[in-house]
């Protein structure tokens, strides 16, 4: 009897829980959502799906979202427990923390003392992401190791399994010494990882027995923390890299078209420096000067780069995400008349989710927001009393391929300031998956690992590829250190804050008067005589000089227009493209989000909301390149009645906002404009490209820069960026850096006109065998794009729509009337 009255007075104690004591809150909105949600139990509980249901009732609003909606759509992300709903307090076996579960069973993690807090959140991130813990913990190794030809995230997807050899844990293990580098500040971010992981072993240790075949793991260790950084950095914290695809390809365009105009395909193509792309904030940066010559380069030879090497360059290429956007405006276009943030990363679709959200209250921290394995009681992206923060990928260039001279005989020794030098050989580790098991092994210069061989003038060399923050990934924690321990308190400190991290963020902050944005990362400057879009000769006379100062990276604060909008475009006009995104041109899906949001004033949160969830399922070719093909096509005569018919169902698409909504339930996309542009696209490029690049060699610039980003893909990349400045310089219209070459056509109109009539009838021709004679009843099959959860333990599925999914915060702050008070300590508790 005295048990079960012990077990009522403790259900009774969670029901009747008080609001506990949070520090003052600015907000004057505050909603969020994370569509993956909290939990992250197998099989997944019942509730697992309502912050994902919630996230899908936006979807088809189009834009038509009201206020209203943000309070049935998005939850409330307030501070502390306050108009939080119905509460459950968990017991935890460490004096001084405190963890209260709300309704959607977000924690809210009190903590007596600083360290309470950072033990709190090891607790919680154990609880909730422990599988993802331990799938992802030897997994990351591979990222922290570069082992060429492997995604950390695709093997903790497909559920395959690293086991790493002592070799790999020693050289991850070194990122010791690289925070104890750099002083105070290195030794604090160490102590918070060892309390986090003190959190994480004990929530482990405590369930021994009841986490099936995690019941009995090792303790996670500082190793593991560095690992999580890394995976972060080679998933969405990274650029460049790509040069040893890209120079065969150059190759390739010279022995076609010749040395000369080659080149100047090559450079077309690369959009290197873009005059007409659209940029986040005024001015201009540069990290250093355009090459002077390009004597400290090779060109490796067409059709020669070995399997590894592509298939190195493949995986490198799949691993990055490029999809996460931001709307702020400033307090002049506001009705809140100060700033109002409608931001988020988009890191795919996961169950249990990468992100998690946490609410962390005690002395010196009250902040609210996504957190991941690697944060050590930091908040990634979210907010605090009266500031917010973001991020997009940025993806500047920190990564070069050096093409190394063999000697000795062999393909292991190579040339390095006048010595012939032995590769390091590196035995990283046992991968076990689905196809069975297999070695890890590969070899190291100096420069970095061996990712494959090609060859130059017909010599064959080994490629390596250095990357600037190998080794240094765990140094993105001093930002968010400063964050989570109340260092940040302005815009001016936000940035020099961000510029401490080695990877490649645009990070964007808010709060009750400023907005502004700042592109950090690690980003080297090469000699004057090496192009970093090419591999660079490894012999030792063209390494590094050093890296980009805190001036010279993209940065700008409250722009004239009063707005700073971003979907992974240029931050800031100056800087080249790395040279693993050849989609900076004059068209991106950005503008989209411009379009809607529009340039007047007095935008309310529900306004910009709406700009984004309209674009969120807008066809980007249809509403930034589309009345541009139809102008060029209305100056010919269509080759047949229904050809002419296909492209007034493209402009009325256009007319309607160029959505890809199933809007009846039917499983297809509801207008018929979807069904043209997508069949009709793959022809319309070939057509385009086919006077001068000719098939095979779209067919190689097809392979690392796509026709399209099909939906239910982020719809990045496209020919549609080319074929728009190309179009527009044939027919006599404004042209900001123009091409060297005409490629439609061969610059000839009329033939150009002919080519792309006949490959939109070509696509009707193909349609009409397959859905019948009437244009108008065509559709695009709208199931195929639906989103789905990795690696499929939820099975759930979303319609489309390209919108943030790590978390998506719509944030406005008042000023406050007096300084931030720091949080009280909370309320004596027990339960």
């Amino acid at each position: 009897m005295r048990r079960i009255g012990l077990v009522v007075t403790a259900l009774l104690a969670a029901c009747l829980i008080p609001p506990l004591a949070s520090a003052k809150d600015y907000a004057i909105i505050a909603r969020n959502i994370i569509p993956s949600g909290q939990y992250g139990e197998v099989p997944p509980p019942p509730d697992a799906t309502v912050q994902a249901k919630m996230y899908d009732a936006l979807t088809p609003r189009f834009d038509h979202v009201t206020a209203h909606d943000l309070l049935t759509d998005f939850k409330a992300d307030a501070l502390g427990t306050k108009d939080a709903g119905s509460l459950h307090a968990e017991r935890i076996p460490h004096a001084g923390v405190r963890v209260i579960r709300d309704r959607f069973n977000v924690p809210h993690v009190y903590g007596t003392t600083r360290d309470d807090v950072t033990w709190g959140a090891g607790w919680v991130i154990a609880e909730d992401r422990g599988l993802l813990l331990q799938q992802s913990r030897y997994d990351a190794r591979v990222a922290a190791i570069d082992a060429p030809g492997l995604s950390a995230l695709n093997l903790v997807s497909s559920l395959s399994s690293f086991a790493p050899t002592a070799q790999t844990e020693r050289e991850v293990a070194r990122q010791t010494g690289v925070l104890l580098a750099h002083g105070a500040a290195g030794r604090a971010v160490l102590h918070d990882i060892d309390i986090y992981l003190a959190g994480i072993n004990a929530y482990l240790r405590a369930h021994r027995g009841t986490l099936g075949p995690f019941s009995n793991v090792s303790d996670f260790t500082r190793t593991d923390i560095y690992a999580f950084n890394a995976l972060k950095s080679q998933f969405v914290g990274q650029g460049g890299g790509d040069e040893a695809v890209r120079s065969e390809f150059l190759s390739a365009l010279q022995r076609s078209l010749g040395p000369r105009r080659g080149f100047e395909a090559w450079s077309d193509l690369r959009e290197a420096n873009d005059p007409e792309t659209p940029v986040s904030v005024p001015g201009h940066v540069q990290f250093q000067p355009p090459p002077r010559s390009r004597s400290g380069n090779v060109v490796l030879d067409a059709g020669s780069l070995s399997s590894t090497a592509t298939q190195a360059a493949a995986a490198d290429r799949a691993a990055r995400g490029q999809a996460s956007n931001i709307l702020m405006v400033s307090g002049g276009r506001s009705v809140t008349h100060h700033p109002i943030m409608v931001a988020g990363p988009q890191i795919g679709y996961y169950y249990p989710g990468l992100t998690l959200e946490m609410d962390l209250e005690g002395p010196g921290i009250s902040q609210r927001g996504a957190t991941t394995a690697p944060f050590p009681g930091y908040i990634f992206i979210g907010r605090d009393q009266g500031s917010a923060w973001s991020l997009t990928s940025a993806g500047l260039d920190q990564i070069d391929t050096y093409a190394e001279t063999l000697c000795g005989g062999d393909t292991h020794h190579y040339l390095f300031d006048g010595q012939c030098r032995p590769m390091r050989f590196f035995d990283a580790g046992a991968l076990s998956s689905k196809s069975g098991t297999s070695e890890v092994t590969f070899y190291r210069t100096v420069h970095g690992p061996v990712i494959g061989y090609a060859r130059v003038r017909g010599r064959l060399v080994a490629l390596a590829r250095k990357r600037a923050s190998y080794g240094r990934d765990v140094l993105d924690l001093l930002f968010y250190h400063d964050l989570a321990h109340g260092q940040v308190h302005n815009i001016h400190e936000f940035f020099h804050a961000a510029f401490k991290t080695p990877q490649t963020f645009n990070s964007f902050y808010m709060d009750d008067k400023d907005i502004g944005v700042f592109t950090s990362g690690l980003v080297p400057i090469r000699p004057a005589n090496a192009d970093p879009a090419l591999p660079i000769d490894g012999r030792g006379g063209e390494e590094w000089r050093g890296y980009a100062s805190f001036a010279n990276h993209p940065q700008g604060i409250d722009p004239p227009n009063g707005e700073i909008v971003n979907w992974n475009n240029r931050t800031q006009a100056g800087y080249e493209a790395p040279d693993d995104n050849w989609s900076l041109g004059a068209l991106q899906r950005v503008d989209l989000l411009l379009r809607n949001l529009g340039s007047g004033g007095h935008m309310t949160p529900a306004h910009i909301t709406a700009a984004m969830n309209a674009a969120a399922t807008q066809d980007v070719r249809e509403m930034t390149f589309e009345p541009l093909l139809s102008r060029l096509l209305h100056g010919a005569h269509a080759p047949s009645t229904r050809a002419e018919q296909m492209l007034a169902l493209l402009d009325a698409w256009y007319r309607h906002g160029g959505s890809r909504l199933d809007r009846t339930g039917s499983g297809k996309i509801t207008d018929p404009g979807a069904a043209i542009m997508d069949t009709a696209w793959p022809l319309l490029a070939n057509a385009w490209a086919s006077s001068v690049l000719g098939s095979a060699l779209a067919g190689q610039l097809a392979t690392f820069n796509s026709r399209f980003d099909q939906p239910p893909s982020g719809q990045y990349k496209g020919w549609h960026i080319y074929m728009d400045k190309d179009l527009r310089t044939l027919l006599g219209e404004r042209v900001r850096g123009k091409f060297h070459l005409r490629y439609c056509g061969a610059g000839n109109l009329g033939r150009c006109r002919t080519q792309l009539w006949a490959a939109l009838d070509a696509a009707g021709a193909e349609l009409a065998a397959s859905q019948g004679p009437n244009p108008a009843a065509w559709r695009s099959d709208a199931t195929r794009e639906r989103i789905t959860y990795s690696p499929g333990l939820l099975p759930f599925t979303m319609r489309y729509a390209n919108r943030p999914s790590g978390i998506q915060q719509i944030l406005s702050f008042r000023s406050p009337v007096s300084p931030r008070p720091p949080a009280p300590r909370p309320p004596a508790f027990t339960g």
